[in-house]
Protein backbone atom coordinates (compact mmCIF):
# COMPACT_ATOMS: atom_id res chain seq x y z
CA UNK A 1 0.00 0.00 0.00
CA UNK A 2 2.68 2.76 0.72
CA UNK A 3 4.56 1.51 -2.64
CA UNK A 4 1.39 1.91 -4.84
CA UNK A 5 0.91 5.38 -2.32
CA UNK A 6 4.18 6.73 -3.18
CA UNK A 7 4.00 5.96 -6.85
CA UNK A 8 0.54 8.08 -6.67
CA UNK A 9 1.82 10.81 -5.11
CA UNK A 10 5.12 10.94 -7.81
CA UNK A 11 2.45 10.87 -10.65
CA UNK A 12 0.35 13.74 -9.00
CA UNK A 13 3.81 15.77 -8.59
CA UNK A 14 4.38 15.55 -12.09
CA UNK A 15 0.88 16.24 -12.94
CA UNK A 16 1.14 19.35 -10.94
CA UNK A 17 4.55 20.72 -13.01
CA UNK A 18 2.52 19.95 -16.07
CA UNK A 19 -0.37 21.56 -15.32
CA UNK A 20 1.14 24.92 -14.46
CA UNK A 21 3.59 24.99 -17.60
CA UNK A 22 0.36 24.09 -19.68
CA UNK A 23 -1.73 27.26 -18.33
CA UNK A 24 1.16 28.86 -18.78
CA UNK A 25 1.22 28.13 -22.48
CA UNK A 26 -2.36 29.00 -22.97
CA UNK A 27 -2.53 32.38 -21.35
CA UNK A 28 1.33 33.45 -21.78
CA UNK A 29 3.04 31.81 -24.86
CA UNK A 30 -0.28 30.84 -27.22
CA UNK A 31 -1.24 34.63 -27.42
CA UNK A 32 1.96 36.04 -27.98
CA UNK A 33 2.42 33.63 -30.92
CA UNK A 34 -1.02 34.66 -32.45
CA UNK A 35 0.44 38.27 -32.27
CA UNK A 36 -2.03 39.41 -29.72
CA UNK A 37 -0.07 41.73 -26.94
CA UNK A 38 -0.59 40.12 -23.28
CA UNK A 39 0.34 43.03 -21.34
CA UNK A 40 -2.59 44.91 -23.04
CA UNK A 41 -4.71 42.08 -22.11
CA UNK A 42 -4.24 42.19 -18.56
CA UNK A 43 -4.45 46.20 -18.09
CA UNK A 44 -7.38 46.95 -21.11
CA UNK A 45 -7.53 47.95 -24.25
CA UNK A 46 -8.37 51.49 -22.86
CA UNK A 47 -4.90 51.83 -20.79
CA UNK A 48 -2.83 54.41 -22.01
CA UNK A 49 1.21 53.21 -23.14
CA UNK A 50 2.75 54.38 -20.27
CA UNK A 51 0.63 51.41 -18.44
CA UNK A 52 0.95 49.07 -20.67
CA UNK A 53 4.42 49.32 -21.06
CA UNK A 54 4.68 49.35 -16.71
CA UNK A 55 2.24 45.84 -16.32
CA UNK A 56 5.08 44.10 -19.69
CA UNK A 57 7.79 44.95 -17.29
CA UNK A 58 6.16 43.67 -14.02
CA UNK A 59 5.03 40.41 -15.69
CA UNK A 60 8.84 40.60 -17.39
CA UNK A 61 7.30 39.95 -20.86
CA UNK A 62 10.85 41.38 -22.04
CA UNK A 63 12.78 38.23 -20.88
CA UNK A 64 13.10 34.87 -22.22
CA UNK A 65 10.58 32.45 -21.86
CA UNK A 66 12.08 30.33 -19.48
CA UNK A 67 12.61 33.45 -17.07
CA UNK A 68 9.02 34.14 -17.30
CA UNK A 69 8.04 30.24 -17.04
CA UNK A 70 9.87 30.23 -13.79
CA UNK A 71 8.64 33.06 -11.83
CA UNK A 72 5.07 31.94 -13.28
CA UNK A 73 6.01 28.59 -11.50
CA UNK A 74 7.67 30.11 -8.49
CA UNK A 75 5.04 32.52 -7.80
CA UNK A 76 2.75 29.83 -6.79
CA UNK A 77 4.95 28.17 -4.34
CA UNK A 78 7.37 30.88 -2.58
CA UNK A 79 5.79 34.27 -3.67
CA UNK A 80 6.25 37.19 -6.49
CA UNK A 81 6.87 40.53 -6.86
CA UNK A 82 5.87 42.51 -9.84
CA UNK A 83 8.56 45.16 -10.51
CA UNK A 84 8.20 48.16 -13.14
CA UNK A 85 6.83 51.19 -14.37
CA UNK A 86 7.58 52.96 -11.11
CA UNK A 87 5.90 50.94 -8.68
CA UNK A 88 6.71 47.46 -6.93
CA UNK A 89 3.92 45.31 -5.67
CA UNK A 90 4.36 42.00 -3.84
CA UNK A 91 2.43 39.13 -3.84
CA UNK A 92 2.25 36.39 -1.73
CA UNK A 93 2.67 32.93 -1.67
CA UNK A 94 0.37 31.20 -3.01
CA UNK A 95 0.75 33.85 -6.00
CA UNK A 96 -1.87 32.95 -8.54
CA UNK A 97 -1.13 36.04 -10.42
CA UNK A 98 -2.51 39.97 -9.57
CA UNK A 99 -5.00 41.91 -11.02
CA UNK A 100 -3.85 45.17 -12.38
CA UNK A 101 -7.63 46.00 -13.33
CA UNK A 102 -8.83 46.07 -9.82
CA UNK A 103 -5.41 46.48 -7.82
CA UNK A 104 -5.36 42.94 -5.53
CA UNK A 105 -4.34 39.67 -5.77
CA UNK A 106 -6.03 37.36 -7.18
CA UNK A 107 -5.59 34.69 -4.19
CA UNK A 108 -7.49 36.21 -2.08
CA UNK A 109 -10.27 36.48 -4.39
CA UNK A 110 -10.33 32.76 -5.20
CA UNK A 111 -10.63 31.89 -1.51
CA UNK A 112 -13.28 34.34 -0.72
CA UNK A 113 -15.07 32.89 -3.27
CA UNK A 114 -14.13 28.94 -3.17
CA UNK A 115 -16.16 28.03 0.05
CA UNK A 116 -19.67 29.13 -1.92
CA UNK A 117 -18.26 26.72 -4.34
CA UNK A 118 -17.01 23.79 -2.21
CA UNK A 119 -20.54 23.76 -0.35
CA UNK A 120 -22.66 23.81 -3.47
CA UNK A 121 -20.15 21.05 -5.09
CA UNK A 122 -20.20 18.70 -1.71
CA UNK A 123 -23.84 18.78 -1.04
CA UNK A 124 -24.92 18.21 -4.70
CA UNK A 125 -22.48 15.20 -4.83
CA UNK A 126 -24.14 13.77 -1.32
CA UNK A 127 -27.61 14.17 -3.01
CA UNK A 128 -26.73 12.70 -6.40
CA UNK A 129 -24.28 9.97 -5.28
CA UNK A 130 -27.29 8.83 -2.39
CA UNK A 131 -30.39 9.09 -4.98
CA UNK A 132 -29.11 8.20 -8.05
CA UNK A 133 -26.51 5.14 -6.95
CA UNK A 134 -29.73 4.03 -4.97
CA UNK A 135 -31.79 4.06 -8.12
CA UNK A 136 -29.50 2.64 -10.32
CA UNK A 137 -28.94 -0.59 -8.12
CA UNK A 138 -32.56 -0.84 -7.34
CA UNK A 139 -32.95 -0.41 -11.64
CA UNK A 140 -30.89 -3.77 -12.12
CA UNK A 141 -32.02 -5.95 -9.38
CA UNK A 142 -35.89 -4.84 -10.69
CA UNK A 143 -34.78 -4.91 -14.75
CA UNK A 144 -37.85 -4.76 -16.65
CA UNK A 145 -40.52 -4.04 -14.18
CA UNK A 146 -42.41 -0.55 -13.80
CA UNK A 147 -39.86 0.76 -11.15
CA UNK A 148 -36.65 0.24 -13.54
CA UNK A 149 -38.59 1.87 -16.60
CA UNK A 150 -40.30 4.87 -14.82
CA UNK A 151 -36.23 5.63 -13.36
CA UNK A 152 -34.60 5.58 -16.17
CA UNK A 153 -37.03 8.02 -17.69
CA UNK A 154 -36.37 10.57 -14.98
CA UNK A 155 -32.75 9.65 -15.59
CA UNK A 156 -33.11 10.26 -19.18
CA UNK A 157 -35.01 13.57 -18.03
CA UNK A 158 -32.33 14.82 -15.67
CA UNK A 159 -29.86 14.37 -18.47
CA UNK A 160 -31.49 15.92 -21.13
CA UNK A 161 -32.78 19.06 -19.51
CA UNK A 162 -30.23 21.54 -19.36
CA UNK A 163 -29.44 22.79 -15.74
CA UNK A 164 -30.51 26.50 -16.07
CA UNK A 165 -34.03 25.14 -17.28
CA UNK A 166 -34.33 23.19 -14.48
CA UNK A 167 -33.13 25.92 -12.16
CA UNK A 168 -35.26 28.67 -13.10
CA UNK A 169 -38.44 25.97 -13.37
CA UNK A 170 -37.69 25.28 -9.70
CA UNK A 171 -37.10 28.77 -8.63
CA UNK A 172 -40.51 30.09 -10.63
CA UNK A 173 -42.32 27.25 -8.09
CA UNK A 174 -40.74 26.93 -4.93
CA UNK A 175 -39.15 30.28 -4.49
CA UNK A 176 -41.25 32.42 -6.61
CA UNK A 177 -44.79 31.02 -6.97
CA UNK A 178 -44.99 29.02 -3.37
CA UNK A 179 -42.40 30.93 -1.55
CA UNK A 180 -41.11 28.25 0.55
CA UNK A 181 -37.52 28.83 0.05
CA UNK A 182 -35.71 32.35 0.05
CA UNK A 183 -33.79 32.52 -3.10
CA UNK A 184 -31.57 35.18 -1.89
CA UNK A 185 -27.90 33.81 -0.65
CA UNK A 186 -27.24 34.25 3.08
CA UNK A 187 -23.42 33.43 3.62
CA UNK A 188 -22.77 30.50 5.93
CA UNK A 189 -21.31 32.31 8.81
CA UNK A 190 -24.26 35.02 9.33
CA UNK A 191 -26.92 32.07 9.38
CA UNK A 192 -26.81 28.68 9.06
CA UNK A 193 -30.44 27.62 8.53
CA UNK A 194 -30.39 30.70 6.15
CA UNK A 195 -27.33 29.76 3.92
CA UNK A 196 -29.38 25.91 4.25
CA UNK A 197 -32.32 27.53 2.80
CA UNK A 198 -30.67 29.12 -0.26
CA UNK A 199 -28.45 25.64 -1.12
CA UNK A 200 -31.41 23.54 -0.82
CA UNK A 201 -32.62 24.31 -4.64
CA UNK A 202 -28.92 24.66 -5.78
CA UNK A 203 -28.18 21.24 -4.68
CA UNK A 204 -31.69 19.50 -5.88
CA UNK A 205 -30.86 20.96 -9.57
CA UNK A 206 -27.40 20.19 -10.01
CA UNK A 207 -27.70 16.85 -8.11
CA UNK A 208 -30.68 16.08 -10.81
CA UNK A 209 -28.56 16.58 -13.38
CA UNK A 210 -25.63 14.10 -11.91
CA UNK A 211 -27.97 11.94 -10.20
CA UNK A 212 -29.17 10.95 -13.73
CA UNK A 213 -26.12 10.03 -15.38
CA UNK A 214 -24.94 7.94 -12.43
CA UNK A 215 -28.12 6.05 -12.41
CA UNK A 216 -27.83 5.07 -15.49
CA UNK A 217 -23.85 4.18 -15.03
CA UNK A 218 -24.79 2.22 -11.90
CA UNK A 219 -27.62 -0.14 -13.64
CA UNK A 220 -25.29 -0.77 -16.33
CA UNK A 221 -22.39 -1.81 -14.07
CA UNK A 222 -24.92 -3.86 -11.91
CA UNK A 223 -26.34 -5.38 -14.50
CA UNK A 224 -23.07 -6.69 -15.95
CA UNK A 225 -21.50 -7.53 -12.55
CA UNK A 226 -24.17 -9.81 -11.46
CA UNK A 227 -23.91 -11.96 -14.36
CA UNK A 228 -20.28 -12.61 -13.37
CA UNK A 229 -18.79 -16.32 -12.13
CA UNK A 230 -18.34 -15.09 -8.86
CA UNK A 231 -21.56 -13.49 -8.32
CA UNK A 232 -23.04 -16.94 -9.17
CA UNK A 233 -20.74 -18.27 -7.05
CA UNK A 234 -21.81 -16.69 -4.12
CA UNK A 235 -25.27 -17.02 -4.64
CA UNK A 236 -24.39 -21.06 -4.59
CA UNK A 237 -22.86 -20.74 -1.21
CA UNK A 238 -26.45 -19.89 0.05
CA UNK A 239 -25.12 -16.22 0.75
CA UNK A 240 -28.18 -13.88 1.59
CA UNK A 241 -28.82 -11.88 -1.45
CA UNK A 242 -27.80 -8.41 0.58
CA UNK A 243 -24.60 -10.18 1.35
CA UNK A 244 -23.88 -10.64 -2.54
CA UNK A 245 -25.39 -7.60 -3.13
CA UNK A 246 -23.80 -5.40 -0.44
CA UNK A 247 -20.12 -6.68 -0.26
CA UNK A 248 -19.80 -8.73 -3.62
CA UNK A 249 -21.46 -6.89 -6.63
CA UNK A 250 -21.26 -3.12 -5.08
CA UNK A 251 -17.38 -3.40 -4.64
CA UNK A 252 -17.16 -3.86 -7.75
CA UNK A 253 -19.74 -1.48 -9.01
CA UNK A 254 -18.07 1.73 -6.92
CA UNK A 255 -14.91 1.23 -9.28
CA UNK A 256 -16.97 3.34 -12.47
CA UNK A 257 -18.52 5.64 -9.72
CA UNK A 258 -15.30 6.64 -7.98
CA UNK A 259 -14.14 7.58 -11.14
CA UNK A 260 -16.84 9.66 -12.74
CA UNK A 261 -16.90 10.85 -8.89
CA UNK A 262 -13.33 12.20 -8.83
CA UNK A 263 -13.94 14.17 -12.62
CA UNK A 264 -17.09 15.63 -11.67
CA UNK A 265 -16.71 16.99 -8.42
CA UNK A 266 -13.00 18.16 -9.25
CA UNK A 267 -14.55 20.03 -12.44
CA UNK A 268 -17.42 21.30 -9.84
CA UNK A 269 -14.76 22.61 -7.01
CA UNK A 270 -13.69 24.68 -9.85
CA UNK A 271 -17.15 26.67 -10.49
CA UNK A 272 -20.66 25.41 -11.56
CA UNK A 273 -20.65 28.59 -14.15
CA UNK A 274 -24.65 27.61 -15.06
CA UNK A 275 -25.58 26.62 -11.37
CA UNK A 276 -24.19 29.85 -9.65
CA UNK A 277 -25.70 32.01 -12.33
CA UNK A 278 -28.52 30.88 -12.32
CA UNK A 279 -29.28 31.15 -8.75
CA UNK A 280 -27.12 33.93 -8.09
CA UNK A 281 -24.42 32.35 -5.89
CA UNK A 282 -20.86 34.30 -4.91
CA UNK A 283 -18.69 31.62 -6.07
CA UNK A 284 -15.86 30.69 -8.25
CA UNK A 285 -18.22 30.32 -11.44
CA UNK A 286 -19.86 33.95 -10.88
CA UNK A 287 -15.86 35.11 -10.29
CA UNK A 288 -14.98 33.64 -13.66
CA UNK A 289 -18.44 35.31 -15.67
CA UNK A 290 -17.62 38.68 -13.74
CA UNK A 291 -13.70 38.32 -14.85
CA UNK A 292 -14.52 37.95 -19.06
CA UNK A 293 -17.35 40.69 -18.65
CA UNK A 294 -14.57 43.21 -17.23
CA UNK A 295 -11.86 41.70 -19.10
CA UNK A 296 -10.08 40.43 -16.21
CA UNK A 297 -7.64 37.65 -17.52
CA UNK A 298 -5.16 37.28 -14.15
CA UNK A 299 -8.51 35.88 -12.31
CA UNK A 300 -9.52 34.08 -15.50
CA UNK A 301 -5.96 31.95 -15.29
CA UNK A 302 -6.41 32.06 -11.39
CA UNK A 303 -9.82 30.03 -11.61
CA UNK A 304 -8.77 27.48 -14.51
CA UNK A 305 -5.40 26.81 -11.76
CA UNK A 306 -7.77 26.50 -9.01
CA UNK A 307 -9.93 23.70 -11.24
CA UNK A 308 -6.49 22.11 -12.83
CA UNK A 309 -5.87 21.36 -9.16
CA UNK A 310 -8.80 20.56 -7.69
CA UNK A 311 -9.44 17.84 -10.93
CA UNK A 312 -6.07 16.80 -9.83
CA UNK A 313 -6.42 16.45 -5.85
CA UNK A 314 -9.85 14.17 -6.63
CA UNK A 315 -8.10 11.56 -9.12
CA UNK A 316 -5.41 11.30 -6.18
CA UNK A 317 -7.99 10.80 -3.82
CA UNK A 318 -9.97 8.52 -6.29
CA UNK A 319 -6.74 6.29 -6.91
CA UNK A 320 -5.99 6.05 -2.78
CA UNK A 321 -9.61 4.79 -2.15
CA UNK A 322 -9.07 2.39 -5.31
CA UNK A 323 -6.77 0.47 -3.44
CA UNK A 324 -9.26 0.39 -0.50
CA UNK A 325 -11.94 -0.99 -2.50
CA UNK A 326 -10.27 -3.24 -4.63
CA UNK A 327 -6.48 -4.51 -3.27
CA UNK A 328 -5.82 -5.66 -6.76
CA UNK A 329 -5.21 -1.90 -7.99
CA UNK A 330 -2.47 -1.84 -5.49
CA UNK A 331 -0.22 -3.79 -7.82
CA UNK A 332 -0.66 -1.74 -10.82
Amino acid sequence: MLAYLIRRLFAAAVMLVVIIMVVFGIFFLVPKWAGVDIATSFVGKQADPAAVEGVRQKLGLDTPIYAQVWEFFKGIFVGRTYSGGGDTIHCAAPCFGYSFRSEQAVWPVLTDRFPVTLGLALGAAVLWLVFGVAAGVLSALKRGTLWDRGAMVVALAGVSLPIYFTGMLSLAIFAFGLHWIDAQYVPLEDSFSGWLGAMILPWITLAFLYAAMYARITRATMLEILGEDYIRTARAKGLKEQTVIGKHAMRSTMTPILTMLGMDLGALIGGAILTESTFNLPGLGRAVLDAIRNQDLPIIVGVTLITSLAVLFANLVVDILYAVIDPRVRLT
